[in-house]
Protein backbone atom coordinates (compact mmCIF):
# COMPACT_ATOMS: atom_id res chain seq x y z
CA UNK A 1 0.00 0.00 0.00
CA UNK A 2 1.23 3.49 -0.90
CA UNK A 3 2.33 5.44 2.19
CA UNK A 4 3.31 8.85 0.78
CA UNK A 5 3.88 11.92 2.87
CA UNK A 6 1.09 13.77 4.66
CA UNK A 7 0.52 16.17 1.73
CA UNK A 8 0.17 13.39 -0.83
CA UNK A 9 -2.27 11.56 1.48
CA UNK A 10 -4.31 14.76 1.79
CA UNK A 11 -4.26 15.25 -2.00
CA UNK A 12 -5.31 11.64 -2.64
CA UNK A 13 -8.24 11.95 -0.22
CA UNK A 14 -9.40 15.16 -1.89
CA UNK A 15 -9.11 13.53 -5.31
CA UNK A 16 -11.13 10.47 -4.22
CA UNK A 17 -13.90 12.58 -2.65
CA UNK A 18 -14.03 14.88 -5.70
CA UNK A 19 -14.12 11.90 -8.09
CA UNK A 20 -16.87 10.11 -6.15
CA UNK A 21 -19.00 13.26 -5.83
CA UNK A 22 -18.58 14.05 -9.55
CA UNK A 23 -19.46 10.50 -10.57
CA UNK A 24 -22.54 10.42 -8.34
CA UNK A 25 -23.86 13.72 -9.69
CA UNK A 26 -23.03 12.78 -13.29
CA UNK A 27 -24.81 9.43 -12.85
CA UNK A 28 -27.95 11.21 -11.58
CA UNK A 29 -27.89 13.65 -14.49
CA UNK A 30 -27.22 10.87 -17.04
CA UNK A 31 -30.11 8.81 -15.65
CA UNK A 32 -32.41 11.82 -16.04
CA UNK A 33 -31.27 12.39 -19.63
CA UNK A 34 -31.69 8.74 -20.56
CA UNK A 35 -35.26 8.63 -19.20
CA UNK A 36 -36.12 10.90 -22.14
CA UNK A 37 -34.94 8.19 -24.53
CA UNK A 38 -31.70 9.84 -25.64
CA UNK A 39 -28.07 9.20 -24.78
CA UNK A 40 -25.80 11.63 -22.96
CA UNK A 41 -23.83 12.10 -26.22
CA UNK A 42 -27.02 12.95 -28.13
CA UNK A 43 -28.09 15.33 -25.37
CA UNK A 44 -24.68 17.04 -25.41
CA UNK A 45 -24.92 17.63 -29.15
CA UNK A 46 -28.49 18.93 -28.91
CA UNK A 47 -27.48 21.23 -26.05
CA UNK A 48 -24.53 22.59 -28.03
CA UNK A 49 -26.69 23.30 -31.07
CA UNK A 50 -29.50 24.73 -28.94
CA UNK A 51 -27.22 27.14 -27.07
CA UNK A 52 -24.52 27.90 -29.64
CA UNK A 53 -26.22 27.39 -33.01
CA UNK A 54 -25.06 25.37 -36.04
CA UNK A 55 -21.67 23.66 -35.95
CA UNK A 56 -19.71 21.49 -38.34
CA UNK A 57 -19.31 17.84 -37.40
CA UNK A 58 -15.61 18.46 -36.81
CA UNK A 59 -16.29 21.34 -34.39
CA UNK A 60 -18.86 19.25 -32.50
CA UNK A 61 -16.30 16.47 -32.22
CA UNK A 62 -13.66 18.87 -30.89
CA UNK A 63 -15.91 20.72 -28.43
CA UNK A 64 -17.49 17.60 -26.96
CA UNK A 65 -14.44 15.30 -27.19
CA UNK A 66 -16.36 12.75 -29.26
CA UNK A 67 -13.93 10.77 -31.44
CA UNK A 68 -14.13 11.59 -35.14
CA UNK A 69 -14.95 7.96 -35.90
CA UNK A 70 -18.05 8.11 -33.67
CA UNK A 71 -19.36 11.61 -34.31
CA UNK A 72 -20.69 10.93 -37.80
CA UNK A 73 -22.60 7.88 -36.52
CA UNK A 74 -24.09 9.87 -33.62
CA UNK A 75 -25.13 12.76 -35.88
CA UNK A 76 -26.57 10.28 -38.41
CA UNK A 77 -28.78 8.83 -35.66
CA UNK A 78 -29.93 12.29 -34.59
CA UNK A 79 -30.68 13.10 -38.22
CA UNK A 80 -32.61 9.84 -38.65
CA UNK A 81 -34.74 10.82 -35.64
CA UNK A 82 -35.26 14.24 -37.25
CA UNK A 83 -33.67 16.14 -34.36
CA UNK A 84 -30.96 17.66 -36.58
CA UNK A 85 -30.27 18.17 -40.26
CA UNK A 86 -27.21 19.00 -42.28
CA UNK A 87 -26.89 22.17 -44.35
CA UNK A 88 -24.06 22.95 -46.72
CA UNK A 89 -21.64 25.40 -45.20
CA UNK A 90 -21.72 28.78 -46.94
CA UNK A 91 -18.00 29.18 -46.12
CA UNK A 92 -16.67 25.75 -47.10
CA UNK A 93 -18.67 23.69 -49.62
CA UNK A 94 -16.85 20.52 -48.52
CA UNK A 95 -18.25 20.87 -45.00
CA UNK A 96 -21.78 20.88 -43.69
CA UNK A 97 -23.28 22.49 -40.65
CA UNK A 98 -25.40 20.46 -38.26
CA UNK A 99 -28.55 22.40 -37.42
CA UNK A 100 -31.25 21.74 -34.84
CA UNK A 101 -34.63 21.04 -36.46
CA UNK A 102 -37.96 22.26 -35.11
CA UNK A 103 -38.51 18.78 -33.68
CA UNK A 104 -35.08 18.84 -31.99
CA UNK A 105 -35.68 22.35 -30.70
CA UNK A 106 -39.06 21.33 -29.31
CA UNK A 107 -37.62 18.25 -27.60
CA UNK A 108 -34.86 20.28 -26.05
CA UNK A 109 -37.22 23.01 -24.84
CA UNK A 110 -39.30 20.29 -23.20
CA UNK A 111 -36.50 18.40 -21.44
CA UNK A 112 -33.95 21.11 -20.68
CA UNK A 113 -35.86 22.75 -17.78
CA UNK A 114 -36.18 19.32 -16.14
CA UNK A 115 -32.47 18.74 -16.72
CA UNK A 116 -31.60 22.01 -15.00
CA UNK A 117 -33.88 21.07 -12.11
CA UNK A 118 -32.03 17.77 -11.62
CA UNK A 119 -28.69 19.59 -11.64
CA UNK A 120 -29.95 22.21 -9.18
CA UNK A 121 -31.32 19.51 -6.87
CA UNK A 122 -27.95 17.75 -6.88
CA UNK A 123 -26.16 21.00 -6.01
CA UNK A 124 -28.72 22.19 -3.45
CA UNK A 125 -26.59 21.25 -0.43
CA UNK A 126 -24.36 24.24 -1.24
CA UNK A 127 -25.41 27.86 -0.88
CA UNK A 128 -24.68 30.35 -3.66
CA UNK A 129 -21.55 31.68 -1.97
CA UNK A 130 -20.16 28.12 -1.74
CA UNK A 131 -21.09 27.47 -5.38
CA UNK A 132 -19.18 30.58 -6.47
CA UNK A 133 -16.17 29.52 -4.41
CA UNK A 134 -16.28 25.95 -5.76
CA UNK A 135 -16.63 27.23 -9.34
CA UNK A 136 -13.61 29.49 -8.91
CA UNK A 137 -11.54 26.73 -7.30
CA UNK A 138 -12.40 24.16 -9.98
CA UNK A 139 -11.64 26.69 -12.73
CA UNK A 140 -8.26 27.44 -11.19
CA UNK A 141 -7.53 23.75 -10.77
CA UNK A 142 -8.50 22.98 -14.38
CA UNK A 143 -6.44 25.83 -15.80
CA UNK A 144 -3.43 24.84 -13.74
CA UNK A 145 -3.73 21.20 -14.81
CA UNK A 146 -4.07 22.13 -18.50
CA UNK A 147 -0.97 24.35 -18.31
CA UNK A 148 1.07 21.60 -16.68
CA UNK A 149 0.36 19.34 -19.68
CA UNK A 150 1.96 21.80 -22.12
Amino acid sequence: MYQGNEQSQFDLRLFRVWLKASKTIFDHVAKDIERHGISVENFSILELLYNKGPHTIQKISEKLSIPSGSITYVVDKLEKNEFVKRHSSPIDRRASNVVLTDKGHGLFQEIFPQHVEVISKNLSSLNNEEKILLTDLLKRLGLSASQSLN
